[in-house]
């Protein structure tokens, strides 16, 4: 072969391989995790699952920055738009042509990231056909321009393997979740975590084809609840994968100090490892070592109390706490929370861990049950919880009542974290539930973030009533006086 012939045969299959790059695909070992990746929970079965091996329906891939999570999404999204599935694919199949939502956080975020993966830069008018998705299958008169954004597609036809031609929306999450409404599409790709209401309304355009949808991020913006959802609260036919620099052949030694050089401390974490950034700021920036303990039968000589939080849509919650007084030290020592969940479960609960423990509860609990018209409070109490005979409220100042210290959070927020860096805090190893709470409890803008912190008000609320724990059940109403049960 002569040096022209050889050298024309090499541009060709340069040529060939940027045109059909989802041919020459090699996942990393996370990748191949994540395309594969087996529900949580129960057997949810789906058209795409042909060998029914159980295949997560809902997947999320929660990785550090710069190790191919976009790059990943987009391979996955064009075999199903193309159905050009490699030999060694053990994911979900479709058969046939299909419809694709493809979005990000903006509009450019979306052309940028999604349709640049999928069809090339779309800054570059010969670059089509250059992403992932091979140059045979798309045309530009298939793609249609979103009004008002440069080289923005509103959607894109997608020649599939079957006949016919499958089609791709790019939608971003900035229009809002109304804007994802009437759809009914086979597969969805999340690139970043979005809204709540958007996933919700995402999952509701798959109800008619039982089809699945997958979640490609960096978690930048915190624990956001789609973010909280998928590390704490799997539902049947869902998966997590994560990925950390270390998952990243490409990364090397010298390339990941580099990068981490160029960070700030308190990012540093989210980027290499994926680990969700917290906001402006932890409220207990407190090692977990420092405040974790092993658990042990609490003494007769420990001083009792439980607190509750109430809870329909978000979840009723009960902190069980020891203090020791002689040392000062507070323990939680068991906890239990869970969504929907009636006055009868929630009251089985508190009552099985001790029905002769005083319960601090908020002020929450003097609302009216709709159905029977008394105050939540009394449901318990009738049910043989031993409510206090008040609501919370903080320690009263000397010469006032009980009752008028104040219901303020920062007063107890403050008294925690003191114990916690004195060592005067302690939480059993097993409180799984309260630790994950714990981890996430954070400010953003200098006000504390209103989301999944059940377990944390329901610890408060017992800490700031230790003065009404007590060590033994109260059988006379002058012991109820003393322990400052009165009318309990």
């Amino acid at each position: 072969m002569s040096l022209e012939a050889a050298s024309e045969l090499i541009n060709q299959l340069e040529a060939y391989h940027k045109t059909h790059r989802l041919k020459f695909y090699e996942p990393y070992h996370y990748q191949r995790e994540f395309h594969f990746a087996k529900g949580h929970g129960e057997f949810v079965p789906a058209p795409s699952d042909p060998e029914r091996q159980g295949l997560a329906i809902h997947r999320a891939l929660q990785c550090a920055n710069q190790i191919g999570k976009t790059y990943c999404g987009g391979k996955e999204t064009a075999f199903h738009l193309t159905g050009q599935y490699p030999d060694w694919w053990r994911g979900h199949i479709f058969k046939h042509p299909v419809e694709w939502i493809c979005s990000s956080t903006t509009n450019e975020t979306t052309r940028d990231r999604c349709q640049s993966e999928l069809f090339g830069d779309p800054q570059d008018d010969e670059a089509l056909g250059t992403g992932a998705i091979p140059i045979e299958c798309i045309k530009r008169e298939w793609c249609t321009k979103k009004p008002g954004v440069q080289n923005a597609f509103e959607t894109a036809l997608v020649t599939h393997v079957s006949g016919g031609r499958s089609k791709a929306y790019f939608k971003p999450y900035e229009q809002g979740y109304k804007k994802f409404m009437g759809y009914k599409v086979h597969g969805i790709w999340n690139d970043e975590e979005p809204p709540w209401d958007i996933w919700s309304q995402n999952l509701r355009s798959l109800l008619a084809t039982n089809g699945i949808a997958y979640i490609t991020y960096t978690p930048e913006e915190g624990t956001t609840e789609v973010v909280y959802h998928f590390m704490n609260s799997l539902a049947p036919g869902q998966a997590l994968i994560t990925a950390t620099w270390d998952d990243a052949p490409h990364m090397t030694k010298e390339r990941r100090e580099q990068q981490l050089a160029a960070m700030s401390e308190h990012e540093r974490e989210m980027r290499s490892k994926g680990i969700p950034l917290r906001g402006s700021g932890l409220i207990f920036p407190i090692e977990e070592e420092r405040i974790t303990c092993k658990p042990f039968e609490i003494p007769a000589h420990f001083c009792r109390i439980f607190g509750v939080d109430f809870g329909w849509d978000h979840p009723a919650a009960l902190a069980c706490m020891a203090w020791d007084r002689d040392s000062d030290i507070i323990y939680i020592y068991d906890v239990w929370k869970q969504s929907k969940a009636l006055v009868e479960v929630h009251a089985q609960a508190i009552k099985s861990r001790g029905d002769w423990i005083p319960i601090a509860w908020p002020r929450d609990g003097l609302q009216h049950d709709a159905k029977s018209g008394k105050p939540f409070a009394d449901l318990y109490r009738n049910m043989g919880c031993n409510m206090h005979f008040q609501p919370f409220s903080n320690p009263p100042a000397p010469g006032e009542k009980e009752g008028q210290g104040g219901y303020g959070v920062e007063v107890g927020i403050s008294d925690i974290l003191s114990r916690m860096e004195t060592g005067r805090f302690k939480v059993f190893a097993n409180c799984e539930d309260w630790f994950k709470e714990w981890r996430m409890y954070h400010r953003k803008d200098g006000q504390i973030v209103k989301l999944y912190d059940d377990l944390m008000s329901a610890t408060r609320y017992a800490v700031m009533m230790r003065r009404h724990a007590i060590t033994k059940p109260i059988r006379t109403k002058r012991e109820a006086q003393v322990a400052g049960l009165a009318n309990w």
